[in-house]
């Protein structure tokens, strides 16, 4: 009976949500999850969930009906995500002391449970948050609390600490639990970075003034936190260097301040990093050296930099592999020789306020067993000197809206609309270059028999373009279409399909949506041939690979048409896998070279980089090798192939019969011997038409040449007024 009116009662929270106007939590992850947790196992004596907050996405939490706490959803108020890259969703109760009194790791996409890792272990670590103090992690900035890690999934667990303080702390702020409060913006004096100010070119300055930060570890100072520990075999595993010896000396400052850019980078690389950043993008540097690496090697297998976050009050960034450049050269004279320096983006909607003290945490491991570790933290405190900002005057107050109705217009769609349209302005010298790059191409395949009609001339605007996606669209923009973004597609669209997220990479979104048109008209071949990074890269590999001589194979017709079906097997195996587990699809999907080739360049962990490597060697000798046979996306674009409306490439009846020279010249071998284009696995490279008008090649088009100089050749003969030839007689002689 007391399920029977929970239910009711929940039924009847949404039903007067959508009713009055609230979308923001009629669309929570709390609205769509409340149903499947069971409030006891959430907090100990709870029986169920009461009323819904008219404030924010909470649930009051009900014992012999009277409130004992509210619960939230962390997903709903912090977008932290892990390896999966999708957030990791943690309900969390907290009474009206801002005492944590339940955790239940509720849904996840983390790849743990694939790394040895018991989903269990996990949660029961999630569980012991419970009678954590929301108020003293205020007061402390966070750190108040012991974090502790399992091996294995760092990120992991310092995501759901990160999200569980963040979110608990809005909670209260904003429910007034704990005496926490909501702080009011726009009081005291407000700054901004003051873009004319100057800086000292000199190491010792910047480091004198403030300008660069230290955090100095020794040997004996990390032996000394590890022994405080209660693990006792910390203690045990200390380090055998002297105590004196350095562990780390890590520094850092806030290079999005143009003064300091060019200080630390020197002009041209303060210049590429203004390119780098968005609007309202910030970015710190950070050089290091020593025992200990604060970059570590986690980055290149899951893509997030595990030893480092950047924490402002409730806020922290961690950072992943695409907001990471190396730093090749430091101008500040003086410098010392450091082991790592690198430049990480404050993403503009992370919410950091550059102007505020913030601090790093550097996260520190010890092995404590085989598989094992105990970790600790030190902190690097940052704050940008007053020389470098300008006072700015408030904003004004805002009005107080007249009615609920009007607080709650703004909706989460509306939010996620200006965030696209903010994306895509940014995106503007991108989108531009990329659809010059269409419109191009669109017109070499409309008016390809003046575009091919010159050999040399088309193989070098075919290389130029090809550099162009290379290093433009592929090194520089990382626009690599990949099978993962069809099984995403697949996935929304049995989930809820949404426009927004897709419109978040307005290069990816406008690629497909060429893709799909191209479909229509030509196939595959449009972006397999001309758009793909990858493809680009072992073309003109090949093409060095010929000049130097390199021997070329031709795979015996029947073994290469035995091949074909490969990369459809694994197209098929992924997408069945999705089915089931799109996070397994999208790490078994690492079959494709993309991320390591084009995205990462390369830098990561080994069996990546060979792999790639093999391929890429293998494409010297047989060209576009792993296009040919061992692809799922193109497999994926060649089932819909044959829809296409029109057959562009032009053909003789000779061809095949007894002609073979397209066949054998075709790149990928997607000429049949029969003479017939395989539409599935032609690249639309265009080298049969540029050979379809050859006078030195094409035997069709040569004998057309000779048949016409032979009626060249033949005296015309005269013709009468009515355009008949004159049958003029020789004269009889009697």
């Amino acid at each position: 009976m007391k399920t029977l009116r929970s239910l009711l009662q929940k039924m009847a929270i949404v039903s007067l949500l959508s009713l009055f106007g609230v979308p923001a939590l009629a669309q929570s992850v709390l609205s769509k999850i409340i149903d499947d947790v069971q409030v006891g196992q959430l907090v100990e004596g709870a029986d169920e969930f009461g009323a819904m907050s008219q404030q924010i996405p909470a649930v009051q939490v009900l014992k012999d009906g009277q409130q004992i706490g509210w619960a939230f959803v962390t997903s709903d108020f912090v977008s932290t995500t892990g390896y999966s890259g999708k957030p990791i969703h943690t309900m969390v109760a907290v009474d009206d002391a801002a005492q944590v009194i339940g955790v239940e790791l509720v849904k996840h996409s983390e790849p743990i449970v694939l790394i040895g890792i018991p989903d269990s272990k996990v949660k029961a670590l999630v569980a012991g948050y419970r009678g954590l103090d929301l108020v003293a992690e205020a007061e402390s900035g966070g750190s108040s609390h012991k974090l502790d890690i399992i091996s294995g999934a760092t990120v992991t667990i310092m995501v759901i600490d990160d999200s569980i303080i963040r979110a608990g702390l809005k909670v209260a702020r904003q429910l007034g639990l704990g005496g926490l409060a909501v702080e009011e913006a726009g009081t005291g004096p407000q700054f901004e970075i003051d873009p004319d100010a100057t800086a000292a070119t000199d190491w010792a300055t910047l480091e004198g003034d403030g300008t660069l930060r230290r955090l100095l570890l020794d040997v004996g100072q990390v032996n000394e936190a590890f022994a405080a520990m209660d693990d006792p075999r910390a203690a045990k595993r200390a380090l055998t260097e002297a105590p004196e010896t350095t562990f780390i000396d890590m520094q850092a400052a806030l290079i999005s301040q143009p003064a300091i850019a060019r200080s630390l980078l020197g002009d041209a690389e303060a210049a590429n990093l203004a390119t780098w950043l968005d609007e309202g993008d910030q970015a710190i540097a950070i050089f290091g050296q020593g025992l200990y690496s604060f970059k570590g090697s986690g980055y290149v297998r899951g893509g997030i930099f595990d030893r480092i976050v950047l924490i402002q009050d409730d806020l922290s960034v961690r950072f992943r592999d695409r907001m990471h450049r190396r730093i090749n050269t430091i101008a500040a004279e003086g410098a010392p020789d450091f082991d790592e320096s690198d430049m990480f983006k404050i993403p503009a909607d992370s919410g950091f306020d550059p102007t505020k003290p913030f601090r790093i945490q550097l996260l520190v491991h010890r092995d404590v067993a085989a598989i094992e570790k105990v970790f600790t933290t030190f902190d690097l405190a940052y704050e940008l000197p007053k020389k470098y900002l300008r006072s700015v005057a408030p904003p004004p107050a805002p009005e107080v809206p007249a009615t609920v109705d009007e607080v709650t217009t703004q909706t989460e769609a509306d939010a996620h609309q200006a965030l696209w349209k903010k994306i895509w302005v940014a995106k503007t010298t991108e989108i531009t270059v990329l659809g010059v790059m269409l419109a191009v191409l669109t017109g070499v395949f409309f008016f390809q028999s003046f575009a091919t009609v010159n050999e040399r001339g088309f193989f070098w605007f075919r290389i130029a373009y090809l550099s162009v996606t290379l290093f433009y669209l592929g090194w520089y923009a990382n626009a690599q279409l990949s099978v993962v973004n069809l099984m995403a597609l697949f996935g929304s669209l049995m989930t809820g399909f949404s426009w927004q997220a897709f419109l978040l990479d307005p290069m990816t979104f406008i690629l497909w949506f060429a893709v799909a048109a191209a479909l229509l008209f030509w196939g595959r071949g449009a972006y397999c041939g001309w758009l793909c990074p990858f493809g680009a890269l072992q073309e003109l590999l090949n093409r060095i690979a010929k000049a130097l001589r390199i021997p070329q194979w031709t795979l015996p017709w029947g073994l290469h048409e035995r091949l074909w079906p490969l990369k459809y097997m694994i197209f098929l195996g992924l997408f069945g896998v999705s089915l089931t587990s799109i996070e397994q699809a999208e790490r078994l999907a690492e079959v494709e070279p993309f991320k390591t080739a084009i995205i990462l360049n390369f830098v990561r962990a080994w069996p990546f980089v060979v792999y790639a490597v093999g391929l890429l060697i293998a494409g010297l000798f047989v060209e576009r090798f792993f296009c040919r046979y061992l692809c799922p996306l193109g497999a994926a674009l060649a089932i819909p192939a044959r829809l296409r409306m029109f057959d562009w490439l032009k053909r003789y009846h000779e061809c095949g019969n007894p002609c073979q020279t397209c066949a054998h010249q075709c790149p990928v071998q997607a000429i049949h011997p029969t003479g017939e284009i395989n539409p599935n696995e032609c690249i639309d490279c265009l080298h049969c038409q540029v050979l379809y008008q050859s006078t030195t090649q094409c035997p069709v088009v040569i004998k057309k040449m000779k048949r016409r100089g032979a009626v060249g050749a033949v005296p015309k003969l005269s013709r009468d007024i009515s355009g008949h030839p004159n049958q003029t007689k020789t004269p009889t002689v009697n």
